[in-house]
């Protein structure tokens, strides 16, 4: 549970991005996640996971819910990761020093990134429940959770534009002349791992709905 295997693309990459420090606490995860839950927290997820066995569902087609919503996620990456991916226009020059730009431009991704995803996940929730009584169940944690731990989620990503201007004044104090490309790359893989982080929830409910049994004739 100490090892590194479990960091996200995203984390990972800003950590490349900070120095080494040899003071670094070491908390497996479950301590981590502990310093996230209050007492508050902790007795609403008890409740909630207590009431779980009583959601009941009709059976739904599982084998066509799964296929649709795969295709749909396909779909929302698709668009996102294209909004990610297409650079400014007009080019950004080696003699622009200004990071607002760069700034508005990831806080506008970050939004379309919540506002797609958001909306699929609840999709996502409304399918499960119609599916089956055990999947049922998983929405209502999922939406139990993301109440729980969906502000503080979004706190920690409203930091990344600050690694980011960290990483823009990196680049350009020691690539003066050819900072522009390699600052875009830097931007665009901090982003595309962002997406993947947020697309976790919606990937594990996909996956989840796949693997249920199909309805009895």
């Amino acid at each position: 549970m100490r090892s590194h295997f479990n960091r996200s693309a995203l984390v990972r990459q800003l950590a490349g991005w900070l120095p080494v420090s040899a003071d670094v606490p070491r908390q497996d995860m479950a301590e981590r996640l502990g310093e996230w839950l209050n007492v508050a927290d902790a007795i609403a997820l008890h409740s909630a996971h207590q009431t779980l066995p009583s959601v009941t569902a009709r059976r739904a087609a599982v084998k066509n819910n799964a296929a649709d919503a795969q295709a749909e996620l396909q779909r929302l990456r698709a668009t996102l990761s294209q909004s990610i991916t297409t650079p400014p226009q007009p080019p950004v020059d080696a003699s622009d020093a200004e990071f607002a730009p760069h700034h508005q431009r990831c806080l506008d991704q970050q939004r379309r990134m919540e506002m797609g995803i958001d909306a699929l996940r609840g999709h996502l929730r409304q399918t499960l429940a119609a599916t089956s009584p055990r999947l049922a169940q998983l929405a209502a944690l999922d939406a139990t959770l993301d109440q729980m731990l969906g502000g503080r989620e979004q706190r920690l990503l409203a930091g990344l534009p600050a690694f980011l201007k960290a990483r823009f004044e990196h680049q350009r104090q020691t690539h003066p002349d050819t900072w522009p490309p390699l600052f875009e790359q830097d931007l665009q893989q901090a982003l595309l791992a962002e997406l993947d982080l947020r697309l976790q929830p919606v990937l594990g409910m996909i996956e989840a709905l796949a693997q249920a049994p199909a309805k009895p004739h």
